[in-house]
């Protein structure tokens, strides 16, 4: 599992995917956060990073597909994937080591950020009143949403040969999880069902932790979700080898 983590993290350096990853993410989040007049915190002059947590899920959706859409599509264009396989790692290794590769450059891609809560500690009047428990609850969100979406994509990557279509098809779940749920609550249905269907969506899991709560059940449900795509990305290539 790591010889394959390494190798694809390797790939990442070496092609500058994680470097160009990290500045889109640092630019897009950082162009909201001091320079959008609508979203700035310089103009609303509050000390929070409400909108790092509003507009980062947004630009993971797009950032993360973009990074696994290669992961198993291109293996197999190239004919590389019977070569994958047959070497002494197991399926679940190989699964693994590229999801965890993935995510590794979420984590990656967001660190970078905190530079913005040392900016905005200093900023804050008096210096350092942050709610830094709603900060890192909301950090804690993101990058298991990050994870997610990794999962989401390396099961994308593993049920076409076309990484363009893995990317398409990848953003769409994303998309999906993340907030076609919050839309389905307008339905007209009892206030239970639509208490449920709202609790399958990972928007509600991600606002709750923006809160700075981080409750068991958000937890189990991030890793619940991964793991179903990380299971069921096993299954698609068990299938077609």
């Amino acid at each position: 599992m790591w010889a394959i983590w390494r190798r694809e993290w390797n790939g990442f350096l070496n092609s500058l995917v994680a470097y160009i990853a990290m500045v889109v993410f640092l630019l897009i989040t950082g162009l909201f956060i001091w320079v959008f007049p609508d979203y700035s915190i310089l103009e609303f002059g509050y000390a929070q990073l409400d909108q790092l947590f509003v507009i980062g899920p947004w630009v993971l959706m797009f950032l993360v597909p973009a990074v696994t859409m290669r992961f198993f599509s291109e293996e197999k264009r190239s004919g590389t994937a019977e070569l994958l396989f047959t070497r002494p790692v197991s399926t679940n290794g190989v699964v693994l080591g590229k999801f965890l590769a993935g995510w590794a450059l979420v984590l990656f891609s967001v660190l970078p950020t905190l530079c913005y809560v040392v900016a905005l500690y200093y900023l804050a009047e008096p210096v350092g009143n942050l709610d830094l428990g709603g900060i890192a609850g909301s950090y804690l969100g993101l990058v298991l949403l990050g994870g997610v979406f990794a999962g989401i994509g390396t099961w994308a990557s593993a049920v076409t040969e076309h990484p363009v279509v893995s990317f398409v098809l990848g953003v769409f779940l994303c998309f999906f999880m993340y907030a076609a749920f919050d839309s389905l609550r307008f339905l007209p249905l009892p206030n239970t069902a639509l208490l449920v269907i709202e609790q399958l969506g990972i928007g509600a899991h991600f606002e709750s932790m923006s809160k700075g709560v981080v409750d068991l059940r958000d937890l189990v449900y991030f890793a619940s979700v991964t793991f179903f795509f990380l299971f069921w990305t096993r299954t698609v290539l068990d299938q077609r080898t």
